[in-house]
């Protein structure tokens, strides 16, 4: 990979200035008013796969945003690589926190990142990974170092959850089949630690709706005699949670794969500082569910998360007003076994039992996903760790 190595420093700043272009069209898959962006973005990435000469590149439509499919089979006996990406953000709000405004990407230096970073949406979810996939396949064919076949899936929904996705690729399994799969949508423990993330949670996502009067009504009236959907709602969501931080759902936990001591003494070998940890998000101390550590709850523990919630009066100054409805956007991630819609199911049913005379409950479900986990003595997981330990000069470390 000599020739590759060469060709990537001689031509960094053209890459980075394609990368920064692709950052500033504000591709957010989540609201209808920038669908048109969505459709830009994915004819960006459709040029540049035609100009780096690829085979059958596709913008393809699906119910939703489309999908960009392009591939180069170099020898039909050589291992082929899929490279999953998605090109999508996530809205940028609220706007009035961003130090620069999150589609004019800016390079900076800062204590995490001396050398300089790109800020902007999208810089590190997903555009800058994906990116650089398509990057490090323009240099090697450039070089002519490529040494498999390479397929790319990028997606333009990831971010609403991925509604039309599993249907394309049941309708494309001839088109899509790989040897491994490439997803770089993920982390790394830090810049200097090598990592690989082997396992990823799962997802049920559900929106609540908590209906009191038929109408807004004023709490001098009728405060402390009718029931106040908003009150009611912040219940309901903390009576979800022990005072050990353990979901009370009944049945949550039913399929749970618990591990073993002797694979958490495993993963507590990865380097970790809780002091930098609680720094680097300005937090003065960790929480969460009793018995685990830092790293055990964000990756091997399920978890139940209040996203958003609304309701009543939340403009300038006061109004006295008893809401109608009160609403909350609530996610579970998940850990292997642990199925999205029984996972659903259970939080619905659990819900609208608990919610108290005088209010109804309405519970909408929206995206879901798998848990998945993938083991470490393959050959592609060997082959990634080689190829990470020869960049970093030390192995890295399976998350």
């Amino acid at each position: 990979m000599k020739n590759t190595l060469s060709y990537i420093k001689s031509n960094k700043d053209s890459f980075l200035n394609e990368l920064v272009e692709l950052l500033k069209i504000p591709s957010v898959s989540a609201d209808p008013a920038y669908a048109k962006d969505v459709k830009v973005t994915a004819e960006f990435l459709a040029t540049e796969f035609t100009r780096m000469k690829l085979d059958e590149v596709e913008v393809i439509e699906t119910e939703g945003h489309p999908i960009v499919y392009a591939e180069k089979i170099i020898d039909i006996s050589l291992p082929t690589v899929l490279v999953y990406g998605h090109y999508d953000v996530q809205p940028a709000d609220p706007i009035e926190l961003w130090d620069s405004p999150p589609f004019e990407p800016v390079i900076k230096k800062t204590e995490i990142h001396p050398e300089g970073a790109i800020f902007a949406r999208g810089a590190c979810d997903d555009k800058g990974q994906m990116y650089m996939h398509v990057k490090a396949v323009d240099a090697m064919m450039k070089s002519n170092e490529l040494a498999c076949n390479v397929k790319f899936m990028i997606e333009g929904e990831e971010e609403v959850g991925s509604a039309n996705l599993e249907a394309f690729i049941k309708a494309n399994v001839e088109k899509l089949t790989a040897d491994v799969i490439l997803v770089s949508d993920t982390g790394m423990i830090d810049n200097n630690t090598p990592s690989i993330t082997t396992g990823l949670r799962g997802l049920s996502y559900v929106e609540v709706e908590v209906t009191g009067p038929n109408r807004d009504l004023h709490s001098g009236l009728y405060g402390g005699a009718v029931a106040n959907p908003i009150n009611i709602l912040t219940k309901m969501i903390a009576s979800l949670q022990d005072e050990d931080n353990h979901i009370t759902i009944p049945n949550f936990y039913d399929d749970v794969e618990e591990l073993s001591l002797d694979e958490r003494a495993e993963m507590a070998k990865a380097p970790f500082s809780e002091e930098a940890y609680k720094k680097s998000i300005d937090i003065n101390s960790v929480y969460g569910e009793k018995g685990y550590t830092t790293n055990e709850r964000a990756s091997i523990r399920p978890t139940l998360d209040v996203n958003g919630i609304w309701g009543g009066y939340t403009g300038e100054g006061a109004k006295t007003v008893i809401a109608s409805k009160a609403y909350a956007k609530i996610s579970m991630r998940l850990v292997p076994n642990q199925d999205p819609t029984k996972i659903t199911n259970l939080f619905k049913a659990h819900f609208e039992s608990i919610v108290p005379k005088g209010a109804s409950v309405k519970v909408t479900p929206h995206h879901g996903g798998e848990p998945s986990v993938t083991q470490i003595d393959s050959i592609e997981y060997k082959a990634a760790s080689l190829a990470l330990e020869e960049s970093f000069g030390k192995k890295p470390i399976p998350v």
